[in-house]
């Protein structure tokens, strides 16, 4: 099979949803709350003149589980 760098980008994704999943269903159990204790990052770009006004906000909120589930996504990616 032929790797494709958008095919990276899919795993890599639902790798990181994928562990954000974990981390939202242990997220109860107190023993493990360093690995779903959230980091958020969050960036706002925005600029307005007199016809056109923009703004996005992209927010990150990582986790230890959602970063190893993106680590796990790319192993299995070089595995394919």
């Amino acid at each position: 099979m032929r790797k494709n760098g958008w095919v990276l980008v899919l795993f890599v994704v639902l790798g990181l949803v994928a562990g954000t999943l974990v981390s939202h269903w242990l997220g109860q159990v107190p023993g493990l709350s360093f690995l779903t204790r959230p980091l958020e990052v969050s960036w706002s770009p925005a600029f307005d003149i007199a016809a056109i006004s923009f703004s996005m906000t992209l927010q990150i909120s990582l986790t230890l589980l959602s970063i190893a589930g993106a680590f796990m996504a790319i192993w299995l990616y070089r595995k394919m």
